[in-house]
């Protein structure tokens, strides 16, 4: 069953938000997935096994040794997986 009220749509909004946002892709996904953390760990939205399967891949994608950077392919998939996971909050 799908979080409602003000306070979810509040944290959708501000997931979404991020994908629209300028700036580097890779950046903006780690400031979406801290916002949508936060909003779990409040119990604004419910966390489905789907998005936890959708976090678990993001991580992958933005995961990086010390002092490497990332870009390219990395921001592509974050910019893929954070689509996806906003049609998937839907029902968060």
């Amino acid at each position: 069953m799908p979080s409602t009220g003000p306070a979810a749509d509040a944290a959708r909004a501000a997931f979404r938000g991020w994908l629209e946002a300028k700036g580097h892709a890779v950046e903006n996904a780690r400031a979406a997935v801290a916002g949508l953390e936060a909003a779990f760990a409040a119990g604004v939205l419910t966390r489905t096994p789907v998005l936890d399967r959708m976090l678990a891949d993001l991580m992958v994608a933005l995961e990086q040794d010390d002092g490497q950077r990332l870009g390219g392919k990395s921001a592509e998939a974050a910019r893929f997986i954070l689509r996806a996971i906003s049609r998937e909050l839907d029902q968060a």
